[in-house]
Parts: C-alpha cells; structure tokens; sequence
C-alpha cells in the first residue's frame, strides 16, 4: 500500500504568497467614513466610491485565484457603505418632510388686516 501525505497539500514553488488585496482595506476605509458622515448626506460620495472599488476588489480576487486576499474586510467595508447611503437617503426624506410640514403651515393668498373688509 503506497504512502499518501496527510498534510495540507503541497503547493508549487513558483506560486505566490497569499496576499491581502489593498483594496480590500480602503473599502472598508470608504465605508466607515460613508457611515460616520451619512447623516450629512455627505456619506454618498464615499459610499459610492467603496461600492465601485468593492466590485473591482471582488473581481481581481476571483481572478487570482485565491492569492488575494481580504473578503472579510470587503463585506464589511460594503455593509458600511450601505449604511451610509441609508443614512443619507433618511436624513433626505426628513428633510422632505420637515420642509413640506413648514410649507403647509404658511397661508395661502395675501393675508389681510382684521379690520379691512
């Protein structure tokens, strides 16, 4: 009976090391700064960016064949992006409301003096 390594298997020589995608760190970088600055509607600019670099990161990961690294920091970079876009989208909503609250207390025509028929 021939002898089978039990160990992790071998791998080539001429491979490279494993490495954690660069982009992987500023996703998460984007969506962090997208959550602390969605209330300001701010939070749309980086959200974006992060999505957009996400999508790139997660291809290049693919495509590499398992060397890079980094899915675990590219979810949560991307659930923090998405949290600043909702963040944002609801201060915009409450600022629709609020501003159509105030103008539909305001009177509608010319308001006249009491004492004018």
């Amino acid at each position: 009976m021939p002898l089978v390594p039990s160990g992790p298997p071998l791998r080539d020589p001429l491979d490279p090391d494993p490495v954690r995608s660069t982009k992987a760190r500023a996703v998460f970088a984007l969506g962090l700064v997208a959550a602390l600055t969605g209330l300001f509607v701010a939070g749309l600019v980086p959200a974006t960016v992060g999505l957009w670099l996400a999508r790139q990161a997660r291809r290049e990961a693919y495509a590499s064949g398992g060397f890079l690294t980094g899915a675990a920091w590219l979810r949560r970079g991307e659930r923090l992006a998405w949290t600043g876009v909702a963040l944002a989208a609801t201060a915009v909503v409450a600022a629709l409301v609020v501003g159509l609250l105030q103008y539909a207390g305001t009177p509608v025509g010319q308001d006249f003096a009491p004492t004018v028929d």
